[in-house]
């Protein structure tokens, strides 16, 4: 059996986050609130870009009001299912890490 890539790991993680919000009817900004958490983090969070600390994803859990298990529920194969991100684009290229890379700013004076 392949391993699943975290990243999708975290995408699956966050995709079950805003699909149990959203059952609860928390908008994401209302429900960051609720957690303690920055509305930009939350929307991190979601899109499977942060990777959570064991007491950020307890805080999600309790505030969600279920258990580490329903929370983690299906994540392996939710994963599974997804597209590979690392995957090579449609430009032939493999994709970059979604964070940006900067320029110093000796580079951005040139």
């Amino acid at each position: 059996m392949e391993e699943t890539p975290p990243n999708q790991l975290l995408k699956a993680l966050g995709q079950r986050i805003r699909e149990l919000r959203t059952e609860q009817g928390y908008s994401q900004e209302a429900f960051a609130d609720k957690c303690g958490v920055h509305r930009t983090f939350m929307g991190t969070i979601e899109r499977g870009e942060s990777n959570l600390s064991f007491q950020n994803i307890l805080k999600v859990a309790i505030n969600l009001d279920v258990s580490l298990s329903t929370l983690f529920r299906s994540l392996e194969e939710k994963a599974e299912a997804m597209p590979n991100v690392s995957a090579v684009s449609k430009s032939g290229n493999r994709r970059r890490d979604s964070k940006r890379v900067f320029k110093s700013t000796s580079e951005i004076r040139q």
